[in-house]
């Protein structure tokens, strides 16, 4: 039988980590992070990283690994698993992925474009053109390097338009010219299993979980990494807001509201990015044993 990854994947503050443990132990298999926020050691709190009993109890890969210092991409952490999972199947044929960042997730279950690296200065360079002209620079920009890619990506996401302007930079060739949106096939069989809450619940916990991060020091955390605020990984909800904040735009009580209306926010884009896959079985963070039955149904399904 071919080896199999098992990919746990669900919005944020649906419960992933309680499951991802119960999993891992279950089937006896290490965990991938697929949360590309928790990547980085100075990011703990506002990222909401397993606890250290936690991360004790099962051995998590992609965890605080860099710093936010660091470039860091999707196709690094395509090859990066890819790499080490000959070793993970090595154990017991299986392995678990959980997270909610679902490019990186795509990137590891279909693979992406092979688009080359960046010079973290051409990234430096498009970051100043933001801060100094806004997003309206960066469009402009984009429109006379890859008008085909200015037509079709999303013109409020400022990370994005980016992300194309240092491939045009850096290649001489339009980013669009790298986009195949080929499907890989992979050595290993892939179960998707995602995590789902009715809306109100799931908003309920977000809010929540945002005044414990409040209580376990996200403002002291955020104001430590304000000097990096202009970094990539530092444009992530709960940190953003609290630079406003410090900075006097607005309250300290108006930066804790917007972290909470953001990460709902963030919510529902990541459901909308998974909403289309019908390879993913979705189920209550709460019916861990119907999880568990239908990952061993499909396993058996395929030793026949």
């Amino acid at each position: 039988m071919r080896n199999f990854l098992i990919v746990l994947l669900g919005p944020t503050g649906v419960g992933k980590t309680d499951i991802s443990i119960g999993l891992a132990k279950r089937f006896g298999c290490e965990i991938i992070s697929a949360d590309s926020r928790q990547f980085f050691r100075e990011m703990s709190v506002g990222t909401a990283v397993p606890s250290d009993l936690q991360l004790n109890t099962v051995r998590h890969h992609f965890v605080r690994f860099l710093s936010v210092e660091d470039y860091y991409s999707s196709s690094l952490f395509e090859r990066e698993v890819l790499s080490i999972l000959p070793g993970l199947f090595s154990l017991n044929g299986c392995a678990l992925m959980a997270g909610g960042s679902g490019m990186y997730i795509d990137a590891v279950c279909s693979g992406i474009d092979d688009i080359p690296d960046t010079d973290p200065a051409v990234r430096k360079k498009y970051i100043a053109m933001h801060d100094e002209a806004g997003i309206a620079g960066l469009r402009s920009a984009l429109k006379l390097l890859d008008p085909d890619h200015y037509s079709k990506v999303d013109l409020n996401n400022y990370k994005r338009i980016i992300r194309a302007l240092e491939i045009c930079d850096t290649t001489g060739k339009p980013y669009s010219s790298f986009l195949s949106k080929k499907k890989r096939t992979r050595d290993f069989e892939i179960i998707r299993i995602g995590l789902a809450r009715p809306r109100e619940e799931l908003y309920s916990r977000i809010n929540s979980r945002v005044d414990e991060m409040i209580n376990h020091g996200l403002e002291e955390e955020a104001r430590r990494l304000l000097p990096f605020r202009n970094l990539n990984a530092l444009n992530s909800v709960g940190y953003r807001e609290f630079f406003d904040s410090f900075d006097g735009i607005i309250s300290r009580e108006k930066a804790i509201e917007l972290i909470k209306r953001n990460s709902r926010r963030y919510a529902k884009r990541q459901m909308t990015w998974w909403g289309k896959d019908k390879e993913i079985s979705w189920f209550h963070p709460d019916h861990g044993d119907k999880i568990i039955q239908h990952i061993e149904g499909v396993v058996s399904a395929m030793k026949q």
